[in-house]
């Protein structure tokens, strides 16, 4: 489980940082400054999971396999929805797509409440 959250967490960072440099260097003269602060948003809400995801590969063999894929499960679906939708809306501009955004937010709240459960539960 450590070998795949590590190896999620980089292609996730790459794509991350894919992401930011498309969106300094390709959007800031297309999108409008409220989509760019949606765009760039998107990125920073990637990254960090991208981070938490190799976090949890380091840690993955001190805590519960079951805990540790299920954090890492949520983040990644917290990925998909939170920044999906961002990305989505900011190049779109289709509003309703940030009614996904919160299912992501809830995502990415459950991955760091089940981190913070299996750290409790080590003993």
């Amino acid at each position: 489980m450590a070998r795949t959250c590590v190896m999620l967490g980089a292609v996730l960072a790459l794509l991350g940082v894919a992401a930011g440099a498309f969106g300094a260097h390709r959007l800031k003269s297309a999108l409008s400054p409220d989509l760019l602060a949606v765009y760039d948003t998107a990125v920073r809400y990637h990254l960090y999971h991208a981070l938490a995801l190799l976090v949890l590969g380091c840690l993955g063999d001190r805590y519960r396999p079951d805990h540790v894929r299920a954090a890492g499960a949520l983040f990644v679906l917290g990925i998909l929805l939170f920044s999906g939708s961002l990305y989505a809306l900011a190049l779109s501009g289709v509003r309703w797509l940030g009614a996904i955004t919160p299912l992501g937010g809830l995502a990415f709240l459950g991955g760091w409440a089940l981190l913070a459960w299996a750290a409790y539960k080590e003993r």
